[in-house]
């Protein structure tokens, strides 16, 4: 278990360079860095007041970090050597937009809306320069807006063709067509309480944080179906958020949200455990 010290709530979780990770501070905003190997981490940035940090993807290759901003309708983007804010974005007006993950494909980032039927996109060009958003409307099974969180967890394939989509009312997951927004659901799975999800080749992890596990599911070659191949729970689960992927293992974000909202828990961290 990996302590992330001074951290006074946490929700989302990227993978960086070799065992580095990201972690952000939900109801703060500031950015953590840790070492999954090393089981370290301390704080990055120290982000200004008024911001959140939920779903994030790190860019490696041009020291970017996407943090989504949850409540406050916002998304930002900072540099992760130097800690400065490269960009930020008002998706729509706080209260009414809830930005709460992000993917990365080559062409840019993609952010959910857990309030509304919709998806944004930042372009990223190859020198590294975010680009203006665009909102993409879903249709389909997906764009149905239910309960207090929809759309959720997000990842896209790496030819970047589509996005899957966690729907956390639903307890489902769908394929996105990021060019029409066009949805299908994923047959054959059901993930109560779903919030974040990771996606490598044909696996995906799907986090249930009120559930306190990760159903490991294969995916069928054209996306349209899946199956539970394992449920991963550990004692050190305290309302899990979401997670990432280091080889054979997972990082898991202990959000402790069954404490309430802002949460009152004190120490926040990070839990390894066999994906």
């Amino acid at each position: 278990m990996i302590v992330l010290p001074g951290a006074s709530s946490a929700e989302g979780i990227a993978a960086g360079r070799g065992s580095t990770f990201y972690a952000g501070d939900y109801f703060r905003g500031d950015i953590y860095r840790g070492d999954a190997e090393a089981g370290t981490a301390a704080r990055l940035i120290d982000v200004p007041r008024g911001r959140h940090a939920l779903g994030m993807a790190a860019h490696p290759r041009h020291d970017l970090l996407f943090v989504g901003g949850g409540r406050t309708g916002q998304a930002y983007v900072y540099d992760i050597g130097t800690g400065r804010t490269v960009a930020s974005y008002r998706f729509g007006p706080a209260g009414t937009t809830f930005v709460n993950d992000v993917t990365l494909t080559r062409s840019g980032a993609w952010f959910t809306d857990s309030l509304r039927a919709r998806l944004y996109f930042v372009p990223v060009d190859r020198h590294g320069k975010p680009g203006r958003f665009t909102a993409l409307r879903v249709s389909g099974p997906a764009a149905g807006i239910k309960g207090p969180f929809n759309l959720n967890g997000v990842q896209a394939t790496p030819d970047g063709r589509t996005l899957i989509v966690s729907h956390s009312t639903k307890g489902a997951l769908y394929t996105v067509d990021p060019a029409s927004g066009r949805s299908a659901a994923i047959s054959g799975v059901s993930v109560p309480r779903v919030d974040g999800i990771v996606l490598h080749g044909r696996t995906l992890w799907a986090v249930q944080g009120f559930r306190g596990q990760v159903r490991r599911i294969t995916l069928n070659g054209s996306l349209t179906s899946g199956k539970t191949k394992k449920t991963i729970k550990s004692g050190l689960f305290r309302t899990p958020s979401t997670a990432a992927r280091f080889g054979d293992t997972l990082a898991v974000v202990n959000a402790k949200l069954h404490t309430g909202t802002p949460p009152t828990a004190k120490g926040y961290e990070v839990v390894m455990v066999n994906g």
